[in-house]
């Protein structure tokens, strides 16, 4: 092997950055948001159809769904993250797994924001880890399957969870 070749296990060290007092406030406050999204989806019934939990919020039922017989792709959603904030994995992904998947990363980020917020560290060093040109796509892919299984179900009757 040559200087100029890299062995196929190195990893370049990424720098240390520290967060500054305005960064770490608005790790904070994107912190205490994503905690009040999860503390309100705590705070709601899941809609045992699968769908309309959003209704306890105020909002409208969902104008796709009623004008198509079919659920939009975020039918469900805010039952997921219902079923999740009660610790209900399963209901969470079967329910809408898009749904579940964005709570997840709401509960990362809360995670996330606070460490940074604490510490005044950074935690992207995570993420220039892993092969970030395959997130997007990822999350698209990861998207329409969800939606694709959200009217699976529907159709089939099948749709909701009996908890």
């Amino acid at each position: 092997m040559t200087a100029s070749q890299v062995p196929a296990i190195f990893s370049p060290r990424l720098p240390l950055i520290s967060v500054g007092l305005y960064g770490r406030l608005l790790a904070l406050a994107i912190g205490l948001t994503c905690l009040y999204v999860l503390v309100t989806a705590a705070r709601l019934t899941p809609n045992p159809t699968g769908m309309g939990t959003h209704t306890q919020l105020g909002l409208d039922q969902c104008q796709f769904a009623l004008r198509t017989g079919l659920p939009c792709p975020s039918c469900g959603m805010t039952t997921s993250f219902a079923w999740l904030a009660r610790g209900n994995l399963l209901a969470s992904i079967y329910v809408q797994p898009m749904g579940a998947l964005l709570g997840l990363l709401t509960i990362l980020a809360t995670w996330a924001c606070f460490y940074i917020a604490a510490t005044g560290r950074a935690v992207y060093r995570l993420l220039a880890l892993g092969p970030s040109r395959y997130y997007v796509p990822g999350l698209l892919a990861w998207a329409i399957i969800a939606w694709g299984w959200k009217i699976f179900i529907h159709l089939h009757g099948i749709d909701g969870w009996r908890g």
